[in-house]
């Protein structure tokens, strides 16, 4: 390579240089865009407020001797003479039966991992996969609170452990165990006494194990009577009432229908009698929907004094009679976008008739620019929720429109994109 040749690419390559330098700072200063991610929102038209639970109960009772051992949980379906409770004369005979119900639980687990087609069946990459699929079930369930699910999975995930252990440990021998889980069985039942007195549901109803001294003054024939100052002196601890009623067993609830009464702000919600709405309850971790049933005034505009039915019973409701309660109106769903980005642009299109002929428009749209490389393109939205701080734009509005993930620019881009 001569010297003329070098001179020339040694110039060539300062040049590309320079106009490298110049593009990097030229984007900086001048075309420095700021961006926000367009992110999947929501937002619900929402009030908060104490809410006092309304059913239909009735005290059961007992002679008020004896230890009761309930045979049923709190929410539980009762059909006609199904057994509530059992009585016996002291707490070891309800131990008694704890104790068994243990080893009976195990024994049964033990036994279905010692059954050879278990073995056989099972691999471990399998049961490994199953294990992890039961992991994630189990931390969905505690999120949504549904606990009697949560039992029965853990139960499973518990068998699947023990089987995986089985068949990764061959010398791990359970017969030994099982034996003796069936002696210490037969040896507890031995000492099992009949209980004193059965109780059973008169009719058919859910059941709770406590009462709370509100079962006759909160119905539902009497909702709409309530003064926002009866209300408010309702307390979840019970009306004291209770405490000198040592022959109550529990109560029982009719129907699944159940009322939610309070004072809230409907202002924003705009509800009328007969409107649905979705409700949050401090106690549960799903949503219930309920039925606008009554609306008076409480005072003044920012305090209505609602009934609201709900047809869901639940195990968590039923252990309350008051507590926070969310009221939402509706749930709106879209793409965020900031107002800081918001810009206009006039965009001709060909509109096509129905007798299929075909003209031009302007049409001035609302959008935003979004960052394509390093330039700008503009996109539409369709509004579906607006406030102070951003507007949601449909999710899938379409070509055109913003999408989820877009990069929309801030700042840096000008009202026609320059």
């Amino acid at each position: 390579m001569n010297e003329i040749t070098t001179r020339i690419l040694k110039a060539l390559l300062l040049v590309f240089a320079v106009v490298l330098v110049f593009s990097i700072v030229y984007h900086l200063l001048f075309q420095g865009y700021r961006t926000e991610t367009a992110i999947y929102y929501e937002v619900s038209d929402a009030s908060v407020f104490q809410g006092v639970y309304i059913r239909d109960e009735s005290v059961e009772r007992f002679s008020g001797r004896g230890a009761v051992r309930y045979c049923v949980s709190d929410g539980a379906k009762l059909g006609v003479g199904s057994v509530i409770a059992e009585i016996y004369e002291n707490e070891e005979q309800i131990d008694l039966r704890r104790r068994i119900a243990e080893k009976q639980a195990e024994l049964q687990r033990l036994t279905k991992i010692e059954n050879p087609g278990t073995s056989e069946n099972a691999q471990p990459n399998h049961l490994a996969s199953l294990i992890g699929e039961q992991y994630r079930t189990l931390v969905q369930l505690r999120e949504r609170g549904d606990y009697d699910a949560l039992r029965g999975c853990r139960q499973e995930m518990s068998v699947l452990m023990s089987t995986y252990e089985k068949i990764t440990d061959p010398a791990l021998d359970l017969s030994e165990r099982i034996r003796n889980l069936k002696d210490d069985i037969a040896i507890l039942q031995s000492q099992q006494t009949e209980p004193l007195n059965t109780v059973r549901a008169s009719r058919s109803a859910y059941f709770v194990s406590f009462i709370d001294g509100y079962e006759d003054t909160l119905t539902m024939e009497g909702v709409r009577r309530l003064t926002p100052e009866q209300l408010a002196a309702v307390s979840d601890e019970g009306s004291g009432a209770q405490e000198g009623d040592v022959g109550a067993i529990g109560k029982l609830i009719d129907g699944y229908a159940w009322y939610i009464a309070g004072v809230f702000d409907n202002t924003k919600l705009r509800l009328s009698e007969g409107d649905t709405a979705s409700v949050r309850l401090e106690s549960l971790g799903r949503k219930l929907t309920v039925t606008v049933e009554s609306l008076i005034s409480a005072g003044d505009v920012t305090r209505t004094q609602g009934v609201f039915r709900c047809e869901q019973l639940t195990q968590e409701v039923v252990q309350h009679r008051t507590e926070r309660v969310e009221i939402l109106r509706k749930t709106v769903e879209g793409i965020k976008v900031p107002r800081s980005a918001i810009r206009f642009k006039e965009i001709e299109e060909t509109i096509k008739n129905e007798d299929g002929t075909t003209y031009t428009q302007k049409t001035n749209y609302k959008g935003v620019y979004v960052r394509i490389g390093e330039t700008a393109e503009f996109r539409k939205l369709d509004i579906v929720y607006e406030d102070e701080n951003f507007y949601l734009s449909s999710l899938n509005a379409g070509n055109g429109y913003v999408a989820l993930y877009d990069d929309i620019i801030v700042k840096g881009v000008t009202a026609d994109g320059s």
